[in-house]
């Protein structure tokens, strides 16, 4: 059943029909920058089914609890940071 979750979760963050993420958004160290290449994505998608801030916020909440254990605590603290942010970006 793990191999089923696993490509469920693959399957989403390739195939969302919300957003188009640039190449390895996730992977950077700067929490503004995240943040500011979702606030993009999530603007510029034409197949989201609801507001660019609420798109963001799913798709990087998505990342946080997809990566679970995977996910060092170092980069955990950096993509929670990237929600304060994106917070800001959206002026909420």
């Amino acid at each position: 059943m793990a191999g089923n979750q696993q490509k469920w979760s693959a399957e989403v963050a390739r195939h969302s029909d919300a957003l188009d993420l640039d190449k390895d958004v996730f992977a950077s160290r700067d929490p503004r920058a995240i943040a500011k290449s979702l606030k993009h994505s999530a603007e510029e998608s034409h197949r989201r089914k609801t507001t660019p801030f609420r798109s963001a916020m799913s798709m990087l909440t998505f990342h946080i609890n997809r990566a679970g254990t995977k996910l060092s605590r170092s980069q955990k603290k950096v993509l929670e940071a990237a929600k304060d942010e994106l917070r800001r970006e959206f002026h909420r």
